[in-house]
């Protein structure tokens, strides 16, 4: 995790049309060098539970997610889920992961994780955003999600910033983890 600096808020900033509500850290950068996952508090300043520790902030990456879902990739995931068993219990262990890295910052007791996980694949956003952070073979649902985007940083930074020129191959999608 990295300190954001005032530059990196503004593009936060930039990104989401507002400012971001509980940020604690940089948890991934894009090939193009701007934050695209950022860490929140598990708690809001004023005190509510905020369960969506990893939030993506690039637009590009978010708009080609919720074409996905709007293409049913969700029904389709949680489907696999209650027929295969192998990946129920992968994606369990996503979960359990996402609730320690949670738990880390602060316990929220009985309060679910996110992205429908354990038991449905609620939102795609998530599950990428912790694909990232966590790294190939922590969420699979979250890496097979991944893996059916485009390559969102090719055309450079989804907003104005300090981006490098990382070149349209630089990676795999996956950026640099922060």
């Amino acid at each position: 995790m990295e300190t954001p600096t005032p530059t990196d808020v503004s593009v936060i900033e930039a990104q989401l049309g507002r400012p971001p509500r509980g940020l604690r850290a940089i948890a991934h950068r894009c090939a193009c060098g701007n934050p695209d996952v950022v860490e929140t508090a598990p708690r809001l300043p004023d005190g509510t539970p905020f369960p969506t520790t990893y939030y993506l902030t690039c637009p590009r990456a978010a708009s080609a997610i919720g074409t996905l879902e709007a293409n049913g990739v969700m029904r389709e995931m949680t489907e696999r889920l209650a027929t295969d068993p192998e990946l129920a219990a992968a994606y369990r262990a996503a979960h359990e992961d996402y609730l320690a890295r949670r738990d880390a910052i602060e316990v929220l007791v009985g309060f679910p994780s996110a992205g429908g996980m354990p038991d449905r694949v609620k939102c795609l956003h998530v599950l990428v955003a912790h694909a990232l952070v966590a790294g190939p073979g922590v969420n699979p649902l979250g890496d097979e999600a991944l893996a059916m985007l485009p390559r969102w940083w090719r055309s450079g930074p989804c907003v104005g910033g300090p981006a490098a020129d990382a070149g349209p191959d630089a990676h795999d999608g996956r950026g640099a983890n922060a």
